[in-house]
């Protein structure tokens, strides 16, 4: 399974959906685009409701409210995570990420387009603050 990288700066939540939905980059944005979530709003630096909207829209469930990051033993199969955690003039910021397990394993997709590798497993380095349960219908 491909990760598939984000084109925008802001764009990690809508790729981080791409991840979790299975489909492209361009089709989760086109489908964000039609329900108002566009990749250069900064706020999707510092709100949950976009990504939860658009995983919505794809039939996705996700937990109601953030979750503290514990370890990564205690994550469930499926995961968005908040890292490179940060606040500005009093607003959090952060970069989503896409928790799995795979046959039992554990594996970070990460979208950053800058990476080497964007399935991540140096979880010591990544530090998630929190998280958002995901569970497919």
């Amino acid at each position: 399974m491909n990760v598939v990288i984000q084109e925008e700066k802001t764009g990690c939540g809508i790729a981080s959906v791409a991840n979790i939905v299975n489909s492209t980059y361009a089709d989760v944005k086109k489908k964000a685009n039609s329900i108002g979530i566009f990749a250069e709003d900064k706020a999707l630096y510092s709100d949950t409701g976009y990504v939860r909207e658009l995983l919505t829209e794809y039939n996705v469930e996700t937990s109601s409210k953030e979750l503290p990051f514990i370890s990564w033993d205690n994550l469930p199969d499926l995961a968005l995570l908040s890292i490179k955690y940060h606040e500005e003039d009093g607003v959090a910021f952060w970069h989503w990420v896409v928790f799995k397990r795979i046959n039992g394993s554990p594996v970070v997709f990460d979208s950053a387009s800058y990476l080497d590798e964007n399935k991540r497993l140096d979880f010591d380095v990544m530090e998630p603050k929190w998280y958002i349960e995901v569970a497919k219908k």
